[in-house]
């Protein structure tokens, strides 16, 4: 059995000023660097015997945090990178419906088929990070392994690993700056999902979600800004 940690950067610049960061390589907040003093501690008695990283520097440093008290050099893999949002790069969340009306309603209501102008579609990714973990776990076998990625790619990879269609990753929950999803692969590389989304050693003042509203009338407002980075 391979073990994957599979983690949400810590909190960046993108998140604070609500713009889709997905390829931009923005660094941590001030919060970002609290949030990643708290996962230094958690991880410091996880055994690891790999670490992986998008090549971003907010998932790299996350990498570096988790992996402190470890010494593991880092790879990093240019499949664990974020949605590239094409035109959508940079711009503010409230002003997407307005800008691109047509991707947004794809975006919010059949994410499925999002593609935006100059990006990745949707169905690239949900393809590309299970390929990517896939060949991680194919070359650690047994092993214990540390991943660092992002807010959309971790969605589609998990609901993959629930044996889930692309068409259904609306079902999958938003995911907290630094939050920890555990999933083991047996030897026939079939996920186990053991937990998702885990940002117990968070508090309501390091959260990133908590100190925002938009997840919760996301839904009703139609407009979903997302969890993107």
């Amino acid at each position: 059995m391979t073990r994957i940690y599979l983690v949400r950067h810590a909190e960046a610049q993108g998140n604070i000023l609500r713009i889709f960061q997905g390829s931009i390589d923005a660094d941590v907040s001030e919060n970002g660097l609290l949030q990643l003093e708290r996962l230094k501690e958690r991880f410091k008695d996880i055994a690891l015997d790999k670490v992986y990283s998008s090549p971003l520097m907010r998932a790299y440093k996350t990498a570096q945090a988790a992996s402190f008290y470890h010494s593991i050099p880092i790879t990093t893999l240019n499949g664990l990178a974020e949605i590239d949002g094409g035109r959508w790069e940079g711009e503010k969340w409230d002003e997407i419906p307005n800008l691109f009306p047509e991707e947004n309603n794809a975006w919010v209501n059949e994410p499925w088929l999002f593609a935006p102008q100059g990006g990745e579609t949707m169905r690239q990714v949900y393809d590309r990070i299970w390929e990517t973990l896939l060949s991680v776990v194919k070359d650690n076998p047994n092993q214990t392994v540390l991943v660092a990625s992002h807010g959309c790619a971790i969605r589609n990879f998990i609901c993959r690993a629930k044996g889930l269609p692309l068409e259904r990753m609306k079902e999958i929950e938003w995911f907290e700056n630094t939050s920890v999803s555990i999933v083991d692969f047996d030897d026939n590389m079939c996920a186990h999902i053991v937990s998702i989304n885990d940002a117990s050693h968070l508090d309501s003042e390091t959260s990133t979600i908590e100190k925002q509203s938009w997840w919760k009338d996301s839904e009703t407002s139609g407009v979903i800004r997302g969890v993107i980075g």
